[in-house]
């Protein structure tokens, strides 16, 4: 009898842990609105900030807290900026809050912009991904921070694709918005993970030292899949964009096209000149993108709409592309140094590399980041 009451106390225990809801970082208030008491706060925040529907700004005002100015990175407030566009401040027009632009004459707050602030609050919602840009802001909002003598709370959230570690690691040479840390391309952290690397591992400008604290999630680990309620961004509309991103982004980086302009970015690619394909899309702007890549221009290739992408990090479309279009003056921007993070990446494939001999040159750098990310690690890994 003792052996069954044990037998099921292990299994409504292991129940109960599996069965546990999700609790972002945001909506566990108990643990930072102490941190906001007699404070002037400022939120860098978005459109997919937001608990329960209720945006974060709304929120924290209902609270009682003293909320000062809202800072806006890429795509604005709203999310509604086309990639790219600058964000000029504005005005909330619910709150009365200053929108402050920190994706526009500066992407990193100045020193006037926190004059009137205590403690500057990030609830942005990633992917994972090194060349999307809100882990940039990220970095620039901790050291100014630093600099300023103001503290930074991260509310954490999921990493759609953290249940895995991927790609070529940033080169020391190779420095852009888009190539700020020395992480692979799927670097399998969430932005709370992240911000301690960034801190712990003397990343910030000068040696300086955020003032860090990270509200961390319950319910969540790094073997499970996210479905975003919310888009991140305009030209990442749906969890099987988010999930290629990694792999079609660096086509951003060579002249063919990812679907910006159509209704599906992230999920087709196409060029004028590639034969192999059978869908076909033509490029016109709308709101997610003002001026796309080939604009205009039928272009041929695959689509990935309605399919269940498979989280992975591959070279197989970009290597096909490349050999079908082989013309090595025009296929390369020279953005894919930025993107891939090294100047070695555009010369092996335009050598005739092929994907595993590309994989090998950059196995022992990614192997080192793998030891260092176990670090600074929140949540069980994936397995």
């Amino acid at each position: 009898m003792n052996r069954l009451i044990l037998l099921a106390s292990i299994f409504l225990m292991f129940g109960c842990a599996k069965a546990q809801e999700l609790q972002l970082g945001a909506a566990r208030m108990g643990e930072y609105l102490p941190l906001l008491e007699g404070k002037r706060v400022a939120l860098v925040v978005n459109q997919t900030s937001v608990i329960n529907k209720t945006h974060l700004v709304d929120t924290l005002i209902s609270r009682g807290v003293n909320v000062v100015k809202v800072m806006a990175p890429e795509h604005g407030f709203r999310g509604e900026a086309p990639d790219g566009e600058k964000v000029d401040d504005t005005k909330d027009a619910k709150t009365g809050l200053p929108i402050i632009s920190i994706y526009g004459k500066t992407k990193k707050p100045t020193p006037e912009m926190l004059e009137d602030v205590d403690v500057l609050i990030f609830d942005i919602q990633d992917v994972g991904v090194r060349f999307y840009t809100f882990i940039s802001t990220m970095h620039y909002v901790m050291e100014a921070a630093a600099e300023n003598d103001k503290q930074v709370i991260v509310l954490d959230r999921p990493n759609p694709n953290g249940m895995y570690v991927d790609g070529p690691v940033k080169d020391d040479d190779v420095n852009s918005f888009v190539a700020m840390h020395p992480i692979p391309v799927v670097h399998g952290l969430t932005v709370g993970e992240l911000a301690q690397m960034i801190n712990n591992e003397g990343w910030l400008a000068n040696g300086v030292k955020s003032d860090l604290t990270v509200i961390s999630m319950l319910g969540w680990d790094h073997s499970q899949t996210y479905s975003l309620p919310i888009k991140p961004s305009p030209n990442l509309p749906t969890d099987n964009s988010i999930t290629l991103y990694p792999s079609l982004g660096l086509f951003e980086g060579s002249v063919v096209s990812v679907g910006r302009g159509t209704d599906h970015p992230f999920e087709v690619i196409g060029h004028p000149d590639y034969t192999l394909g059978t869908y076909e899309f033509t490029p016109q702007p709308n709101e997610g993108s003002k001026y796309p890549p080939m604009e205009g221009q039928l272009c041929k290739g695959q689509s990935f709409v309605g399919t269940a992408a498979k989280p992975e990090f591959t070279l197989k479309y970009l290597l096909e592309y490349h050999q079908e279009i082989k013309d090595d003056t025009t296929f390369f921007r020279d953005y894919i140094d930025l993107l891939s993070g090294t100047k070695d990446f555009r010369k092996q494939v335009e050598a005739g590399m092929s994907e595993a001999e590309i994989r090998a040159t950059w196995q022992p750098k990614l192997n080192a980041y793998k030891a260092m990310r176990k670090k600074y690690l929140l949540y069980k890994d994936f397995k």
